[in-house]
């Protein structure tokens, strides 16, 4: 048998109670324990059993497209194939989530899957002195729920250690058994359904083949301008340090003339003053022999 529902309703306590003994991680969470599909083996009542636990439905953490592929995954843990589906559902209040639960089931395993189905109901104590045919009587959403899955429902109490609700389950499954011929859930089934998801999802793609091209133009549009901007950016900041770098070369050789301007005169500044130097040497000799002669 398969367990599949929600997150946070109680499978793997369900699985755990069917099998009795904790095979499966259990404990109060908002986020599912059961990450990937597990398995779990025991003989109840004198009939072997196995049991998978299948990652939460509308977990937040994963998308549709990954639960659908773990969920697909069963099948091969089921090998060669489940003899039922158990729609796992908490009492209480019945939104959205549990009433796209079978829809998900069929989307994911189709509508072959329907006859392989049975609703568990967990959190029988919740009734409290109510039967399970008065609660479904008030909600017009559960009976539908309940007629997808072949009419068959079944309530658990977790907290209770009551062998009884187990073996009338099975009791139920067997019954579900025999009304298909002793048959299980295949996965020539299950590659079906895929083909016919297969065969609808290339029929949308095909319907919207304008518009997925009017929207990959949109996005190329926007790519290339984000790229030609994005070379505009660079072409400029480039351009910046060019002229940064003109601008360090120019001040460079700026400083490079002045230091040459200032040796220029300094080095003529130094010959004028050693030829004042050696014409005033020469003409104070030249003054010194005219005086000699005078004399």
């Amino acid at each position: 048998m398969v367990m599949v529902g929600k997150t946070g309703i109680g499978k793997s306590a369900t699985g755990n109670t069917i099998l009795g003994e904790k095979l499966f991680k259990s404990k109060f969470s908002a986020k599912s324990m059961t990450v990937d599909c597990a398995k779990g083996r025991a003989v109840v009542d004198g009939q072997p059993l196995a049991v998978i636990d299948t990652p939460g439905l509308f977990d937040t953490r994963f998308d549709e497209e990954q639960t659908a592929k773990d969920l697909s995954r069963c099948i091969a843990f089921a090998s060669p194939g489940p003899h039922v589906f158990l729609v796992v559902v908490r009492l209480g209040r019945f939104t959205d989530e549990e009433k796209q639960t079978v829809q998900m089931i069929q989307k994911i395993f189709g509508e072959a899957a329907d006859k392989y189905s049975m609703v568990l109901f967990t959190g029988g104590d919740l009734l409290e002195g109510t039967t399970i045919e008065e609660f479904l009587s008030d909600s017009e959403d559960l009976q539908e729920l309940v007629n997808r899955c072949n009419g068959e429902y079944h309530v658990f109490n977790n907290q209770l250690r009551d062998e009884s609700q187990v073996r009338t389950l099975l009791h139920k499954i067997r019954n579900i058994v025999e009304k298909n011929g002793g048959s299980h859930y295949t996965n020539e089934m299950f590659q079906e359904a895929e083909r016919e998801i297969e065969e609808e999802k290339r029929r949308i793609l095909k319907e919207k083949e304008e518009q997925i091209r009017k929207e990959r133009e949109e996005i190329e549009r926007k790519l290339r301008e984000q790229h030609e901007s994005e070379m505009k950016e660079l072409n400029e900041r480039h351009q910046a340090e060019k002229e940064k770098d003109r601008e360090e070369m120019e001040r460079q050789k700026n400083e490079l003339k002045a230091a040459h301007d200032k040796r220029m005169r300094e080095e003529a500044e130094r010959l004028q003053a050693e030829h004042a130097r050696k014409a005033r040497s020469q003409a104070e000799n030249q003054n010194r022999r005219k005086r000699c002669v005078i004399l």
